[in-house]
């Protein structure tokens, strides 16, 4: 018999540091590989830094395509059949994938790795829907929080270790990091119970499944769509860090990968220390709506003072205005949850990947475009930032697009 809960119930309190920990280890084997993906594609492709972040951000937008596409199916599969078979199946995945990046003699190989991981992404997906069946709506904003203190301390820790393994050769984080999924699963296995009680199951359609289907349920839950949008634009401004920051740092200020894995890690420290605690006393302090603006506004400032950086002093410096920026997806999430039945909180986690996951589909192309345009040789005017101004703009804008929303409510 499946082992399920109330979210007041002790063992309930434990499952959610069991999922903590699996998505703290997600993130650590995500982590590793960033530092070292530029120099595998400029090995493996034998192309320049400029080429090979246009050809980095092609492969995050099939990362993001895939989780685009199979997001809301592994969500509304989990809301029929239970969150701990989904979880360890994306789990188990995400191990095999590494090794099949680790191996790839092309870069076909390369871009196949990426999918997969996209599809076997659907781990944080699963996660929070898993968060939202353990915990009161009251504790959700919390219980958020420290879920991207966990991304944040796992993105400190596997970008430190992959920019040090990266000076053993571009391919040693993959396998690494093929241990720690592989580990993950294993530890799952044997301590995640089930969240997801029967009686809170409903029947898999597949016309939900899709992410235009997604699309068109959030239109049953009023103010639903207006605020999931404005997290996709955010998601489509800040897809500008996974798309060039590696590259910009090694063009700009000649990074080696473990510069860049610290630089990474500092980033996961500053959000992951905001998320994890002052998350929660912040939104009970200035409300989550405050609270997530916040956020935004930080992101928009930081963004674009990224654009004007002359020397890594300053890098760091921005680096520490990060924190509040890491308010935005936990507290948008928890207010999102609270506009939905329990029995469709799969469906929601799927549909907002979906949603973000097709701005960073986006994002990174267009961003990995115009750093690629303007610092390919013989151009008349070159410049590694441009990227970081335009990324700007589109922060800017969901932050106005938020406080239009509240406006509205008040109204």
């Amino acid at each position: 018999m499946t082992n399920t809960a109330s979210p007041s119930t002790p063992a309930n309190r434990h499952a959610v540091t069991f999922v903590l920990i699996t998505v703290f280890l997600d993130m650590v084997g995500f982590g590793l590989i960033l530092p070292v993906l530029p120099k595998l594609i400029e090995t493996v492709g034998e192309v320049d830094i400029a080429h090979a972040a246009v050809i980095g951000g092609w492969m995050f937008a099939a990362f993001s395509l895939a989780q685009f596409v199979f997001a809301p199916l592994m969500g509304n599969l989990s809301d029929r059949f239970g969150r701990r078979p989904l979880l360890l199946l994306a789990i188990f995945g995400l191990g095999l994938d590494f090794i099949l990046m680790a191996l790839a003699p092309t870069l076909e190989w390369l871009f196949a790795g990426r999918i997969i991981a996209g599809v076997c992404g659907a781990s944080w997906i699963i996660a929070s829907a898993y968060i939202a069946d353990v915990t009161a709506p009251e504790d959700r904003a919390k219980a958020f929080g420290m879920m991207g203190a966990a991304f944040g301390v796992g993105f400190v820790i596997g970008p430190a270790i992959g920019g040090l393994l990266g000076e053993l050769g571009p391919r040693v984080p993959f396998w690494v990091a093929a241990g720690v999924s592989l580990i993950n699963f294993a530890y799952g296995w044997f301590v995640l119970p089930e969240s997801l009680a029967p009686e809170n199951r409903r029947k898999f359609e597949l016309w939900r499944s899709n992410p235009f289907g997604a699309f068109r349920v959030f239109s049953t839950y009023p103010g639903v769509l207006p605020m999931v949008l404005v997290l996709g634009l955010y998601f489509f401004g800040t897809s500008v860090y996974p798309a060039i920051w590696t590259f910009w740092g090694f063009a700009k200020f000649g990074w080696s990968e473990a510069t860049v894995g610290l630089t990474l890690a500092a980033f996961g420290l500053v959000t992951g220390l905001f998320q994890g605690f002052l998350t929660g006393p912040a939104a009970k302090r200035f409300g989550e709506w405050n609270t997530a603006l916040i956020g935004l506004v930080c992101s928009a400032l930081v963004v674009l003072g990224y654009g004007f950086a002359g020397s890594f002093v300053a890098v760091v410096f921005l680096m520490l205005l990060h924190g509040p920026e890491g308010f935005v997806h936990p507290l948008i999430t928890s207010m999102l949850t609270k506009l939905v039945p329990e029995d469709a909180q799969g469906e929601l986690q799927g549909g907002i990947s979906a949603v973000t996951n097709l701005a960073m589909l986006f994002g990174t192309v267009f961003f990995a475009w115009i750093f690629g345009y303007f610092w390919a040789e013989g151009r008349e005017w070159r410049s590694t930032d441009v990227a970081f101004w335009v990324a700007a703009g589109f922060v800017a804008l969901s932050a106005v697009m938020f406080m239009r929303l509240k406006r509205s409510e008040k109204a």
